[in-house]
């Protein structure tokens, strides 16, 4: 029987996950840990480069994240979950590949131009905000994955990182690294409670491990179809900002009548968020209990034994990189 094939991804540990996060990037880890050998880290080295200027914070959120990828259902004898900064083989590489890449190739990044836009409040003005895809580089080559999961802003980024692999091997007359492909994740287009995208940052976001009670308030202020000022009014579910919700957790069998009654004005807004907040209790109960469940002592275990197995891959690989270079000392 063939090995399954190796994929890589990976979350910045900046606090709890929301229903975006689970949508967008979660649904999809659990459908790859079935299918591939998975590695999924912890990408705490990267926080650093927004969070360099107070980085204390970042220890406390390590182990949040872990639950809420346990709760989520993630399953560690499916899949290696590690944590970046205790594999140190990925500043080791990180290193090496700063030094052949082109300061060209990371100023063209356009994730770097548009954060340095938005993130104003920051001073992004250094190298190691510049030169985080090198670092993105090193945690994916390390693992020599076929491919790695991706929204389509993040394909630069990968590009990025097959260009890296190609100089490497080009320069070391070597085929040690393959150039991954990207599986693209489908984007879910869950809107943020005001309709913006779902972020933290806006206060927009419905968290996964917030309790029941917390987030039914938030839900009866979510924005609707704005053409509906009475309950009279006919609306239409394919611009309200409701309906993306029930689309990902309300009952399929429910949908035509969630339609019907919107379009039909035989139900108000009011009506259509009480199923909401049923469909949102179902969903996030087991999450919630599964959360409960997973403590610091089991984060701690999972965490030890994913540590160990990614450090033995990078081990291997760095020895054969050392051994290239001629820097086996």
């Amino acid at each position: 029987m063939s090995e399954k094939k190796r994929i890589l991804s990976g979350m910045r540990p900046t606090g709890p996950l929301h229903l975006g996060h689970y949508f967008g990037v979660i649904a999809n880890w659990l459908k790859l840990q079935e299918e591939y050998d998975c590695f999924f880290f912890v990408a705490d080295w990267h926080a650093l480069t927004t969070e360099y200027a107070d980085p204390t914070r970042t220890k406390g959120f390590v182990p949040g994240l872990i639950k809420d990828w346990i709760a989520a259902g993630l399953d560690p004898d499916k899949c290696v979950i590690f944590q970046q900064s205790m594999v140190k083989e990925h500043a080791e590489l990180f290193l090496h590949l700063s030094m052949i890449t082109p300061v060209g190739w990371l100023e063209r990044c356009p994730t770097y131009k548009e954060q340095k836009t938005q993130l104003v409040q920051k001073d992004l003005n250094t190298f190691g905000f510049l030169g985080y895809p090198v670092l993105m580089a090193s945690d994916i080559l390390m693992y020599k994955p076929c491919a790695v999961p991706v929204g389509i802003d993040q394909l630069p980024h990968l590009e990025l990182t097959r260009e890296i692999a190609r100089r490497f091997n080009h320069l070391h007359d070597t085929q040690l690294f393959p150039e991954p492909a990207d599986l693209l994740t489908e984007d879910p287009k869950l809107p943020g409670l005001d309709g913006r995208k779902m972020s933290k940052s806006y206060g927009n976001s419905i968290m996964l491990s917030e309790p029941i009670e917390d987030i039914m308030p938030k839900i009866r202020g979510m924005k609707t179809d704005e053409n509906r000022l009475r309950k009279t009014d006919p609306g239409d579910p394919d611009i309200c900002n409701l309906y993306p919700y029930h689309k990902l957790m309300t009952d399929a069998a429910k949908l035509p009548d969630i339609q019907q009654g919107c379009r039909e004005a035989s139900w108000g807004c009011v009506d259509c968020k009480k199923v909401l907040m049923e469909s949102m209790e179902a969903f996030l109960t087991p999450f919630h209990e599964r959360r409960a469940a997973c403590t610091d002592e089991r984060v701690q275990e999972i965490l030890e034994a994913g540590n160990r197995k990614a450090h033995e891959f990078a081990s291997k690989t760095m020895d054969e990189i050392r051994t290239l270079l001629n820097f086996d000392f």
